[in-house]
């Protein structure tokens, strides 16, 4: 799990990787990892959890905490690992619906950037921006 800074782990450190045999690689820094490494873990069809999707929940619990706050609710632990989990299976559905190649590998960057693309466009299409 590339954690610490951008840039963090480049294509050497993943052929190590691949090579050792891990599993999966979740990005849970900013760009944790190079393009050099993505494109890696992409050509070995290990599955690759790119910052933007694997951050999230920690992005969507600051905004439940802000929800909570400006309508002064009080949601209890439970409440907001429930809503917590909702965020985080919709995030992994999209990525499937639109990361899913032809030889069933998901390809999570993809999938996270056209559903963020599409969640964007919409949004400017509802507000008549375009």
């Amino acid at each position: 799990m590339p954690s610490a800074t951008q840039n963090e782990l480049n294509g050497q450190d993943a052929a190590q990787l691949i090579a050792n045999g891990v599993k999966y690689v979740a990005e849970v820094s900013n760009m944790g990892c190079t393009p050099e490494a993505i494109e890696a873990f992409h050509n070995a069809n290990l599955p690759f959890g790119p910052g933007k999707a694997v951050n999230a929940g920690g992005v969507g619990v600051s905004g439940l905490e802000m929800s909570q706050n400006a309508m002064k609710l009080n949601w209890t632990a439970e409440e907001v690992d429930a809503k917590l989990h909702q965020m985080m299976s919709s995030i992994h559905a999209a990525c499937i619906k639109f990361g899913t190649q032809s030889d069933g590998y998901v390809n999570y960057v993809k999938g996270a950037n056209i559903a963020g693309f599409i969640k964007v466009a919409d949004a400017m299409m509802d507000q008549g921006v375009i």
